[in-house]
């Protein structure tokens, strides 16, 4: 496996045909892709924390990480990102991942689970939303540097 450098509406038209709870990302600071035998294998999308309390200018999150099933391929995105974040001058790099989900991945990339956060829906009386994601409580996950 490859890792390398990917656009951000690639790296979306990957999401839509294979994530299966998330719709693509409006905007990214950053995209990687890995590939084996010349075909993309999976795709990580790095932009602001969707946390506003979290968005201090030193911290970036992987909003989205999608794969097509390649082994070792997400450990590779995780570990690509880590390092990428921190040679821009980023000092924190964060993720969440469902309860339901092993986060094997990030354990093999060297992230560090930091608890659980968040959940719920995000519709509020003033801003009526639509959730189409997973609104569980989520695990938080923190790239060590």
């Amino acid at each position: 496996m490859t890792i390398i450098p990917i656009t951000l509406a690639e790296a979306n038209a990957f999401v839509s045909e294979h994530h299966r709870h998330h719709r693509p990302v409006p905007g990214a600071k950053f995209c990687i892709g890995v590939e084996s035998a010349d075909t993309v294998v999976g795709v990580a999308i790095v932009g602001r924390p969707v946390s506003r309390m979290l968005d201090d200018g030193w911290t970036l999150e992987v909003n989205r990480t999608c794969t097509d099933g390649t082994k070792n391929a997400n450990s590779a995105l995780y570990g690509a990102c880590r390092r990428a974040a921190f040679a821009l001058g980023y000092r924190r790099l964060i993720t969440y991942t469902l309860a339901t989900e092993s986060g094997a991945s990030l354990n093999a990339a060297g992230w560090k689970c930091v608890g659980t956060a968040g959940g719920g829906a995000w519709s509020r009386p003033s801003r009526p939303r639509v959730d189409l994601h997973p609104t569980q409580t989520k695990i938080r996950w923190e790239a060590i540097p």
